[in-house]
């Protein structure tokens, strides 16, 4: 009987009944897309958004809630309906937020997917003109002549730039004393002024300042020289091959959205990051482009989740 019954549904509704997923990924997207974005500037959103309207022919809302360091975007999309309508531009900080908030509504894993990546910039470890070192070599010698003698900068304890500061220091083996800002332009103040002598500073507040001479690049932290300044060599060009990590802007999307919904995103933005107007926008906004399948961005931030937890567990960093 129930053989029989099913048999006399409308072809339709049979379809619907069997691929579910397959039938809303063809009819998305049909309405406005909210695009949610913590405390990061909002320029690859905006400028991604802009394309994906004109290819879609819907609007893609940009909504900026930067309080709590992000836990706040994080919690309205991981309680948004998984239809592919509400996004979250992720990054590092995402994940910093993970490994030293225990208390959060959300977990990364069980309540985020990932859907691609969109675009990459290195930190640029820079010091005041003050410091004699050229390289990052006589730095580091520096810093082991002088432990405990050379302040650094950072944003904020926890942050992503704190952590990468403390990775190296870990790995050059080297005692420089932290000292914690509120927000990168303070941090980066300190550094121009000679408050603190060095810092790693995120691409694009850092290279003006290197292209007006106010601070010296010593090295950037991705494993390839920095498309937009090919002139500052990498950590591992200069002798620590065990540090490549970069800033970064993605997208997740609220847990159980369909993977056709999630493959309909990551080809739509897969094409307008390869167009070459698109890239030379990324680039003079910072940014290196980076296109990948779903399965490459959930092996990227699981690697990054990794580096986070492990630099957390080894410095014995703590937020209150």
């Amino acid at each position: 009987m129930k053989i029989f019954a099913f048999s006399r549904l409308p072809l339709f509704a049979i379809l619907l009944f069997i691929t579910p997923g397959l039938v809303l990924a063809q009819a998305f997207p049909n309405k406005p897309i909210r695009f949610v974005v913590g405390p990061a500037p909002d320029v690859l959103p905006r400028l991604i958004g802009q394309k994906l309207s004109e290819t879609w022919g819907q609007q893609i809302v940009i909504d900026q809630r930067p309080g709590a360091g992000g836990i706040i975007a994080a919690e309205i999309v991981a309680k948004a309906p998984p239809d592919g309508y509400t996004w979250f531009m992720s990054s590092g900080a995402m994940l910093t937020v993970a490994a030293l908030y225990s208390k959060i509504s959300y977990n990364v894993e069980r309540d985020f997917t990932p859907v691609t990546l969109m675009g990459t910039l290195p930190w640029i470890l820079v010091v005041n003109p003050s410091v004699p070192a050229k390289s990052l070599t006589e730095f580091v010698q520096l810093a082991r002549a002088q432990p405990g003698q050379i302040n650094y900068g950072n944003p904020g304890t926890g942050t992503s730039t704190h952590l990468v500061t403390e990775m190296f220091k870990n790995m050059a083996k080297i005692n420089i004393v932290d000292i914690p800002y509120k927000g990168v332009a303070p941090a980066v103040a300190a550094t121009l002024g000679g408050e603190v002598k060095v810092m790693f500073a995120i691409a694009q507040a850092g290279l003006p300042h290197v292209r007006s001479g106010k601070l010296r690049a010593l090295a950037v932290t991705s494993a390839k020289r920095y498309a937009a300044a090919p002139e500052i060599p990498t950590i591992a060009e200069s002798g620590f091959r065990d540090m490549d990590v970069v800033g970064w802007n993605g997208v997740h999307v609220p847990a159980k959205t369909p993977r056709a919904v999630i493959d309909t995103i990551n080809r739509t933005i897969g094409e307008i990051l390869g167009t070459r107007a698109v890239q030379e926008r990324m680039l003079a906004a910072g940014f290196e482009t980076a296109m990948t399948s779903v399965e490459e961005f959930d092996a990227f931030v699981k690697a990054d989740m990794k580096r986070y937890e492990k630099v957390i567990k080894e410095s014995g960093v703590r937020v209150e």
